[in-house]
């Protein structure tokens, strides 16, 4: 059996994010392909990060309860709770949906890790929801899992 596959046409895997898809670009959502699981999941769930942020790891994007049948996501999913691709959480911007990498100015780039976790349930979240609390909605629920890692760094 194979496992899930995760892949952007926007970079890949541990190469630069495109500017595009940062604060220093048009701070769209990167878009996102990915095979089906070998179980039949019941939603799907993404969640992008940067765990080289000072101050701890930093959510960029949330988006859950994304339909079994959907297996890609494109570039510039709307930044509204309800889309036709999933709902979306809070990212720690404090705004809704997709917020690019944007890390502090200096040498070093940051690492962006997309994950796509595969759920056998839809969870019981209204959108808007925080990380936190998708993160506990998926306990236990987890069928598989597939990242997908790019850098980002801005000079000074």
């Amino acid at each position: 059996m194979r496992c899930m596959e995760l892949s952007s046409q926007a970079f890949k895997p541990g190469d630069l994010i495109p500017v595009k898809y940062t604060c220093d670009g048009e701070d769209i959502s990167i878009p996102l392909t990915w095979s089906k699981p070998r179980s039949q999941p019941k939603s799907f769930v993404v969640i992008m990060d940067d765990p080289d942020a000072p101050m701890g790891t930093f959510t960029h994007w949330v988006l859950y309860n994304i339909p079994p049948t959907i297996t890609s996501l494109p570039e510039g999913v709307p930044k509204q709770k309800e889309t036709p691709q999933g709902l979306q959480g809070i990212n720690d911007f404090g705004e809704v949906g997709y917020g690019g990498p944007c890390p502090p100015r200096t040498h070093q780039p940051h690492r962006y890790f997309i994950r796509l976790y595969a759920l056998d349930a839809v969870l019981d979240l209204k959108g808007g929801a925080r990380v936190d609390d998708v993160k506990t909605a998926m306990n236990n629920h987890i069928i598989e899992t597939v990242e997908l890692m790019g850098r980002y760094g801005r000079k000074k």
